[in-house]
């Protein structure tokens, strides 16, 4: 596909996961306020489908560097850059450790995040914004989440770490933590799910603290604030109450 006609009326925005979930979400809310929404997946029927009206569709799995590469070369710039695509696959028994899963998850959720920055990362314009969508599960330990905590852990400390690099590119970095999203990763969640919000509600809120600049978001804040209270709590205490749970 060739480089879009910009439409200067509206901002440029890429969603990587765009096809399912809280990514879907935000084309949608994005779209419906004017802007100009690259809609990035792996699978171009789903793209074409679910996301008809993005301004460009970018197909590519976020660990194939090389589509990546390829990708990048139809965007001229983007004001708003939203890290999003992820994966959740969970350590059913410690003991018998299932590293294949750990090296795809850290794979997807983490190292992927690399070659999306180098290929994207130049398009931001200065004055633009980079959004990275960890999990509200950084905030404390859970249950058979080694794998995913591990992840989205690694993803915490590497958007910090880029807000204070990027300041002098007068780029804002935002890390957001959501709790429970009602998507079809958490469908598979045989636990309870306290606080679920739907994924557009999640898009709303998230598109609010995007247009805010906020460099941190978490929601809702009824679960988040409850773990970190936890947090604070001998681990003891808040190791049994998480594993039991999320054992449920």
């Amino acid at each position: 596909m060739n480089k879009f006609a910009l439409n200067t009326q509206g901002k440029v925005v890429l969603i990587t996961g765009a096809t399912s979930g809280i990514g879907l979400a935000l084309y949608l809310h994005y779209k419906k306020l004017g802007y100009q929404v690259i809609t990035c997946g792996r699978n171009k029927e789903k793209l074409a489908e679910l996301t008809p009206d993005a301004a460009m569709h970018l197909v590519f799995d976020v660990n194939d560097i090389s589509a990546i590469e390829m990708a990048t070369k139809q965007v001229v710039y983007i004001d708003i850059l939203i890290l999003n695509a992820g994966t959740c696959l969970y350590i059913n028994n410690a003991r018998q450790f299932d590293g294949k899963s750990f090296r795809e998850v850290i794979n997807t959720n983490l190292l992927a995040m690399g070659a999306l920055l180098e290929c994207f990362l130049p398009k931001v314009i200065a004055g633009g914004q980079l959004a990275l969508v960890s999990s509200s599960a950084t905030i404390l330990p859970f249950a058979r989440a080694e794998a995913y905590g591990a992840s989205k852990a690694g993803v915490d400390y590497l958007a910090n770490s880029l807000r204070i690099d990027l300041v002098s590119e007068h780029i804002d970095v935002c890390l957001i933590h959501p709790g429970f999203i009602k998507t079809p990763l958490t469908d598979k969640n045989n636990f309870a799910m306290p606080f679920l919000l739907t994924a557009e509600q999640a898009a709303d809120r998230i598109y609010q603290g995007i247009k805010r600049r906020k460099h941190y978001l978490h929601f809702p804040k009824r679960l988040t604030l409850l773990l970190k209270l936890l947090a604070f709590l001998p681990q003891s205490f808040s190791r049994l109450l998480l594993s039991k749970g999320l054992n449920t």
